[in-house]
């Protein structure tokens, strides 16, 4: 089903592979009758001609890029126009897209999530930019409906920026690097490596693009095979697969941990831009006559099967047979496997938390309690419609499981309702809602305590599906295809595979209402109103003022966590915290909540210190230990002393940032004080990029060796020189009671442009500088 390449290949006439060794070259001379070099191949990627053509360094193992287009939604524009005004913003240099398919509903809070929806018109007008209202699409298909384009590059601030089967190489990272492309600055990157995905047979019926994703996720996130690379779909397989089935694939490209991803296009692609009144924006894309890859994936379409990933990492997969034929093993197994992710959490009677999954084998059969298609990833047209197939004429039955459908977009929608699939989807129980991002992050359809939903979503991390482990309450998700949680609703909940529906999945035409868009969504076309007053709510918040880095640094370690990974999620639930995400000190409070209940508190009362220093006052008067310690650190460090010395917070996490590109993960934590993470490594770029731009030193230390432990103080003597002067290593000490015990961090590679955000304290002060 997939195969990873243990070497480089090179991709002969978009067709043959040729694994790299020391008979490649005179293998590809004798395919195509010349010499070429590695170098030249490694040009001839689509992704190399689209970073080329979006570089403006000069250098392209140096990259600067410049977007074309940015795209935001509810949870994150507030924060990152709220960032580019306070360093000047005047305008929108490029196309901004403001969509609100997160925080729809306005449920949670009263007013506040109308308050940020009306901020963002209100910006739209006054510094030109696009506005769609709650309901009418979620981010990223509105993304590929209005603004994808051949050959273009987008970032969103939503880790699922992802258009790459429409051409168009799009990145997911947090606000701060939208700011600096509202500012005329520039994404700097080395030069990402290039892994060619190649297709080839077709799908069976009854396999869907989410059971391919998962099969590709379940084969490359473990191992890192395509972190922070580009994934390149290419191959013969690729022509088998409609325009929605690739994009269902694409879009799941973000789990893997890749930076980006592209797709060679064709004219079923060519045929989506016209549907969508966009013929222009097509363009032809496909690899060299020799092309050189980095890795390759090789994925036999027509050997896929309907997938499940349990939970709760969408890496945990398996083939829906396969847990059927060993059901009690796997559940067993996944039990295991949650009680790491639930650490210590308790019920309300104080007893462990745990997930029960064995219970729900019933007659031998596993019996789920909900059913969900919706998003960027399951509200697609095709998945809708197929889903309506499998269950039109059944019932889903007037017990305990339910079936929800989120169509992506409103057009999406209204094609539904023309063609007759909404109607039979909502005959036979299930209720149809409209365009949200809800359900893949925690804010809608949560369900019933130990209940077990399957969705066609994009993850299943804890939490995701709404459920408060602090309350006692525990939830889980497993992510399945629209086809095979259609073929389970309509066997009441048992779980099955789409592959045992033996009717027949239609193909049906889409027409595209472009209607919808232009009677509802504000566009100022790029032109900015100056005198336009932007609408700010009562819970939209300034960013606190900010120190630039002190000649030391005194730091307490806060949080200790040893989990292999560790998501967003954990570092700043999402669900219901959404609400206060335009409220810096109001969303701090929730920090760690569902991982370390202690942590807001701890960091709290080593920031006294600093508040008091920065106000003037001497921090041993608020926080009376620091005397003692600075005693025992001026025995080897005698300069140091509280106007030269930084107080704050730290974390220690195995592999922190997996997961969304929030930048709330890391935002939260410097606005409690916090000036560093450590970590073995760190899961995405997007998270470490959020802490050097809210100026916390991503700091790495190696596997094994953990000096410290939760609570302990550290002391970083010289730090900001260090930092100026580009040391590899740093010097760190875990302050004892008599002594200092030395050891080493390091930073890791920072451009000059990341060195001086840190030192400034955060990307706003660097930016006012």
């Amino acid at each position: 089903m997939i195969e990873l390449l243990q070497s480089g290949a090179y991709l002969v006439n978009g067709r043959e592979l040729i694994a790299d060794g020391p008979e490649a070259q005179q293998a590809v001379c004798s395919r195509t009758g010349r010499n070429t070099t590695k170098e030249e191949a490694v040009k001839q990627t689509i992704s190399y001609r689209i970073l080329e053509s979006h570089n403006t360094s000069g250098n392209m193992e140096k990259l600067k890029i410049r977007f074309d287009k940015l795209t935001s939604h509810d949870i994150t524009f507030v924060g990152i126009i709220q960032t580019a005004r306070a360093s000047g913003l005047q305008k929108f240099p490029m196309p901004y897209v403001l969509t609100n398919c997160h925080n729809s509903l306005c449920a949670v809070g009263g007013t506040i999530n109308e308050d940020d929806h009306m901020f963002g018109l209100s910006c739209a007008k006054k510094y030109g930019g696009i506005y769609v209202p709650p309901h009418q699409a979620v981010i990223h298909q509105y993304a590929r409906e209005m603004l994808s384009g051949g050959g273009q590059m987008i970032l969103g601030s939503d880790s699922h920026t992802r258009y790459g089967a429409l051409g168009t190489m799009a990145v997911g990272e947090g606000g701060p690097e939208l700011v600096k492309q509202l500012l005329n600055q520039t994404y700097d990157i080395n030069r990402p490596e290039v892994v060619c995905v190649y297709l080839e047979g077709a799908p069976v019926s009854g396999v869907g693009p989410q059971d391919v994703a998962l099969a590709i996720i379940g084969a490359v996130f473990k191992n890192g095979y395509v972190k922070n690379k580009v994934m390149e779909f290419v191959g013969p397989g690729v022509a088998s697969l409609s325009a929605d089935f690739r994009i269902g694939i694409d879009v799941m490209t973000t789990e893997t941990t890749c930076l980006s991803s592209v797709w060679e296009t064709d004219r079923e692609i060519e045929e989506f831009y016209e549907i969508h009144g966009r013929k222009e924006d097509y363009r032809e894309l496909v690899p060299g006559d020799v092309t050189y890859y980095d890795g390759v994936v090789k994925v036999n379409l027509s050997k896929v099967r309907p997938m499940i990933a349990m939970p709760f990492h969408p890496s945990n997969t398996y083939t829906i047979e396969e847990l059927n034929a060993n059901l009690l093993e796997i559940l067993d197994e996944t039990e295991k496997r949650a009680k790491v992710s639930l650490g210590d959490a308790k019920t309300i009677d104080g007893s462990p938390l745990e997930l029960h999954l064995k219970d729900k084998v019933k007659n031998g059969k596993f019996v789920v309690d909900q059913g969900i298609i919706a998003g960027c990833a399951g509200g697609g047209f095709e998945n809708i419609c197929a889903a309506a197939d499998i269950l039109k004429g059944k019932s889903i039955g007037s017990d305990s499981f339910t079936l929800s459908v989120y169509p992506a977009s409103m057009p999406v929608y209204m094609e539904l309702v023309k063609n007759g699939c909404a109607a039979a989807l909502m005959e036979t129980g299930a209720v149809m809602k409209t365009a949200f991002c809800g359900p893949c992050f925690g804010a809608g359809d949560t369900p019933a305590n130990n209940a077990f939903s399957i969705r066609h979503s994009t993850r299943n991390f804890p939490n995701r599906e709404g459920s408060k482990l602090q309350n006692g309450q525990i939830s889980s998700v497993a992510l399945m295809d629209a086809r095979s949680i259609a073929a389970t609703a309509a066997n009441r909940g048992i779980l099955t595979p789409a592959t045992e529906f033996d009717g027949e999945i239609g193909k049906y035409k889409y027409h595209f209402d472009s209607k919808i868009y232009a009677n509802r969504v504000f566009d100022s076309k790029g032109k900015a109103d100056p005198d336009a007053e932007i609408q700010l709510g009562p819970n939209i918040k300034d960013w606190p003022e900010m120190g630039a880095l002190p000649e030391n640094l005194l730091l307490q370690v806060v949080s200790e966590i040893h989990d292999p990974v560790t998501t967003t999620d954990e570092l700043i639930p999402s669900g219901e915290t959404s609400s206060y995400r335009s409220n810096p000190l109001g969303l701090a409070e929730f920090t760690l909540s569902r991982k370390d209940p202690e942590y807001v508190g701890r960091a709290k009362e080593i920031q006294k210190a600093e508040k008091a220093r920065m106000g003037g006052e001497h921090p041993c008067q608020v926080l009376p230990v620091l005397k003692e310690l600075m005693g025992v650190i001026k025995k080897q460090y005698p300069e140091a002393n509280h106007s030269n010395t930084g107080f704050g917070s730290t974390i220690f996490a195995v592999k922190p940032g997996d997961g969304s590109a929030r930048e709330q993960a890391a935002s939260c934590q410097k606005v409690l004080g916090g000036w560093a993470n450590i970590a073995n490594e760190y899961a995405t770029k997007r998270y470490r990029s959020n802490l050097i731009n809210w100026g916390m030193l991503p700091f790495l230390i190696k596997e094994g060796e953990l000096p410290f432990r939760n609570l302990d103080y550290l002391f970083l003597p010289d730090i900001r020189r260090a930092v100026e002067e580009k040391a590899d290593t740093i010097t760190a000490c875990v302050v004892g009671k008599d002594e200092l015990k030395t050891f080493e961090l390091r930073l890791g590679e920072l451009t000059d442009e990341e060195r001086q955000i840190i030192l400034e304290g955060c990307l706003i002060n660097y930016n006012r500088v």
